[in-house]
């Protein structure tokens, strides 16, 4: 007994250990993997973390290139027009990525931002809506307070996200990715939107800018245009164009797909830096506002600048230049003042009010201090409604008075002038029926009578009713030809009056005599 009990120890023991050994092993694995677990959620969280702090909005930049406009060409020279744009596509197709500028960047930031905001706005809406339905249903006590609750929470989330969002601005690819349109890669070029449809192109093909190019025969030679409209001015911020013999195709492109393609991958952005004098100098930079007096350094992308500065009582300069990717250009500007002469118009006897351009500057006899030689536009209306208008040159220097006589005379009546020019249509248009009528009438008599006399030939007899209807085609004949004259004389009538007419009203530039 005593063995077979210790036997059964033993066994018990061995057992026992066994399932010790099988515990601390299941302990061991489910610690290891809570560990595991525990590391890769923590690592998880601290790439989402880090992706949250690194993550980019709008990471691509496409760009739609439309059909070149050949109408112009040739049907022979309409396939030269075809390399040309593929050529153009292939060597778009080189850029990988496109180098944000600060007004750009500024767009897409402002986009991106208010794009977030509306859509945190709108769930933030939606969810205050969902917790008045649940206060105006009033369920049950118990699943209301849950409901509620649950409503509540989500809205303090949704409100800080919201505030989150307004506080922070988004980040935006300082280097977008460079794609063409799905239909550029296919091969497929649309048509070019017309003028004032170009941001709603853009938006139904999708592309932050697109490309537009004409081709035409110049003098037997060719002439390739291309300009550039993007979507963040909302206007072409890049034309160009070149004039080259079928020879020089290959190296004409180069050249100019060259700088479209530093315009598009918008590399190395060019600087220009403008200081005027006087202070209150308007400056312009592609007839677009680009400040007054001294207006620092501005981005711009590679090309041709012409900048504009004008002031009031001083010259006005227009300065052109180029600049290639990475250049800055520093351009000082002095304007110098003006010169101004004197012109007198004299008065009459009812007084006459005098306006320069559309400004009302006075009444006859008045003496106006213009700048020196210019063109210059003045109307004046006298009492009796009559008007008169001149285009004169001011004077030389400013030691010069001239005068200047303007003549008044009652204006046209309103609508006269297409008065004028409906007859002379409407008389042009009968030129040309009755010229047809009598074409056709002559030709009809001189048919019948041949046919006459040709029959009496053969014959010796003819048809009287035939050639009494001859007769009377005869008399259609020469009247329809009497009122094609008729027509003539009065179209060569109504184009001498609808020149008259249209000249009355018109405004020639006028001599001025000097006085001292």
């Amino acid at each position: 007994m005593r063995g077979g009990t210790e036997t059964f120890s033993l066994i018990t023991m061995k057992k026992t250990r066994m399932r010790i050994k099988r515990r601390m092993k299941s302990k061991i694995c489910i610690l290891v993997f809570i560990f595991i677990s525990l590391n890769t959620q923590l690592f998880a969280l601290g790439r989402s973390e880090e992706d949250a702090e690194v993550k980019k909005l709008n990471n691509e930049w496409v760009l739609c290139v439309t059909d070149f406009d050949v109408k112009a060409l040739p049907q022979s020279k309409l396939s030269v027009a075809s390399v040309i744009t593929r050529k153009v596509v292939e060597r778009l197709n080189e850029i990988s990525f496109r180098t944000r500028v600060s007004p750009e960047y500024a767009y897409y930031e402002g986009y991106e931002w208010y794009r977030a905001r509306s859509t945190a706005a709108k769930s933030l809406s939606a969810k205050l809506d969902e917790r008045s339905l649940l206060i105006f249903n009033g369920e049950p006590n118990w699943r209301y307070k849950q409901n509620l609750a649950r409503v509540d929470a989500d809205i303090e989330k949704l409100t800080a996200a919201f505030e989150e969002i307004d506080k922070n601005a988004p980040v935006i690819e300082n280097e977008p990715v460079f794609k063409l349109t799905a239909g550029n890669t296919s091969l497929t070029y649309p048509e070019p939107p017309k003028e004032g449809n170009e941001y709603k192109f853009c938006k139904d093909q999708k592309a932050d800018a697109f490309l537009a190019g004409k081709v035409i025969d110049f003098h037997g030679r060719y002439q390739v245009s291309v300009k550039l409209y993007v979507v963040y001015t909302k206007s072409f911020i890049y034309e160009d164009s070149i004039i080259f013999s079928p020879d020089d195709l290959d190296s004409a492109l180069e050249e100019i797909i060259s700088k479209l393609m530093l315009t598009v991958s918008g590399s190395r952005p060019a600087a220009i830096a403008v200081k005027a004098e006087p202070e209150d100098t308007l400056v312009l930079i592609n007839k677009s506002f680009a400040g007054r007096g001294d207006i620092g350094i501005i981005e711009r992308a590679p090309g041709k600048f012409i900048i504009t500065a004008s002031a009031n009582e001083h010259e006005s300069i227009t300065v052109e230049t180029e600049l290639a990717a990475g250049e800055i250009a520093e351009i000082q500007i002095n304007l110098l003042p003006q010169e101004f002469g004197n012109v007198e118009i004299p008065g009459t006897s009812d007084g006459s009010t005098v306006y320069q351009g559309a400004l009302y500057v006075g009444e006859t006899p008045l003496t106006l201090r213009l700048p020196v030689n210019i063109l210059e536009y003045v109307e004046i209306e006298r009492g009796n409604k009559q008007k008169g208008t001149a285009v004169f040159h001011t004077p030389d220097d400013i030691d010069t008075t001239l005068s200047l006589p303007v003549k008044t005379r009652t204006p046209p009546a309103k609508g006269q002038v297409e008065k004028a020019r409906s007859m002379f249509y409407w008389s042009w248009g009968g030129v040309w029926i009755s010229g047809i009528a009598a074409w056709i009438a002559y030709h009809t008599y001189s048919s019948s009578n041949y046919a006459l006399s040709y029959g009496f030939y053969q014959t010796n007899t003819f048809d009287q009713k035939f050639a009494d209807d001859n007769s009377r085609m005869y008399y259609i004949s020469m009247g329809s030809i009497v009122a094609v004259s008729a027509a003539a004389a009065y179209w060569v009538f109504s184009l001498s009056r609808y020149l008259y007419v249209a000249n009355r009203g018109s405004t020639k530039v006028q001599k001025t005599g000097r006085t001292k």
